[in-house]
């Protein structure tokens, strides 16, 4: 069997004794002696499947302590996502256009289903960091984690947690490929406006006008980029 094969063999394996143990993230792993023992395979194929694994956020590998199951987050597509869009940018494509046009999609078409149903908590999370990019704009710059925060809870409600997974990764990706390339900031007033807009519509309980709202966010962001 061919080296890259009995990797990726071995890494299945891996992936099945977590399912088939119904272990979570931060459950101890087999060590790599029993690993070798319980697959039959060599000890260097544990490891480069490991570490395979471990780049994956699959497994965590605590030198001096074992292997656990890893925290199975989304930061490798994030990773893989915004250098893509970064090469691709530098050889003239409308990489970042892309990126942003797919994360405006995603949100735009979910925003009518939160304005239908919001409750009353989350609104009253989302007004809080309305007001605290209002505080942060006056002095000059709304936080990259108080938005990251406001579009996390913008979509709590529906109660998916792999779409707010998917919806952080892509915000995470395009915000780290524009801070690469030096991206201009944005005008801390205008954002809190916009975010202000969005949460005016929820509190209304009118989707039209939140996914206008979403639109207009996402236009500012797009003005950005083509200057």
């Amino acid at each position: 069997m061919a080296r890259g094969t009995m990797s990726e063999d071995v890494q299945a394996q891996i992936k099945q004794l977590i399912l088939q143990g119904g272990l979570v993230p931060g459950d101890p792993l087999p060590t790599e002696a029993e690993l070798v023992g319980l697959l039959d395979v060599s000890r260097n194929s544990v490891r480069e499947a490991l570490k395979a694994l471990q780049a994956m956020r699959i497994v965590e590998i605590r030198h001096g302590f074992g292997t656990y199951v890893g925290p199975l987050t989304l930061e490798p597509f994030v990773e893989g996502v915004a250098f893509r869009a970064a090469v691709r940018h530098h050889q003239g494509e409308p990489s970042l256009y892309e990126l942003m046009e797919v994360r405006e999609a995603l949100e735009a078409g979910l925003i009518g289903a939160v304005a239908r149903d919001l409750p009353a908590e989350d609104l009253t999370v989302l007004k809080g960091l309305v007001q605290r990019m209002a505080e942060e704009a006056r002095g000059g710059m709304v936080q990259s984690a108080t938005d990251r925060a406001f579009h996390l809870a913008l979509y709590r409600s529906l109660g998916n947690h792999l779409l707010s997974e998917v919806l952080d990764a892509f915000w995470a990706a395009l915000s780290r490929v524009r801070e690469d390339l030096s991206d201009g900031r944005p005008d801390p007033e205008v954002t809190h406006r916009q975010h202000k807009e969005i949460v005016d519509a929820l509190e209304a309980g009118d989707g039209d006008r939140a996914v206008e709202a979403i639109h207009r966010h996402f236009d500012g962001i797009r003005r950005r980029l083509a200057e």
